[in-house]
């Protein structure tokens, strides 16, 4: 991935936020990686989405509801970053 495609990975990170603390996404710890296949010209955007749910049952509920909606906002950013580019979520960590 070059220079470019990195900034415009980093400002999605940062533009997509979290909508109970607000802070963006980026400095919540669960975007492990992201790669870029130009062989298929896809983008894989690796999450850590079950680290992050807390053990109690209505908790985790909230907070996979939560999550989802961050999922949708950062394939949303990543299609408008990246046109004509595959946005692939690729959940990570053990459910």
């Amino acid at each position: 991935m070059n220079a470019e495609w990195t900034k415009r990975v980093d400002a999605v990170l940062d533009r997509v936020r979290d909508p109970e603390s607000g802070l963006p996404v980026s400095q919540l710890g669960i975007v492990k990686k992201v790669r870029l296949s130009e062989q298929s010209n896809t983008l894989y955007v690796f999450l850590d989405i079950y680290g992050h749910l807390p053990r109690c049952v209505t908790c985790a509920a909230i907070a996979e509801t939560v999550l989802a909606g961050i999922v949708r906002d950062l394939e949303a950013a990543f299609g408008e970053a990246f046109p004509g580019v595959t946005v692939e979520i690729v959940p990570a960590g053990v459910k």
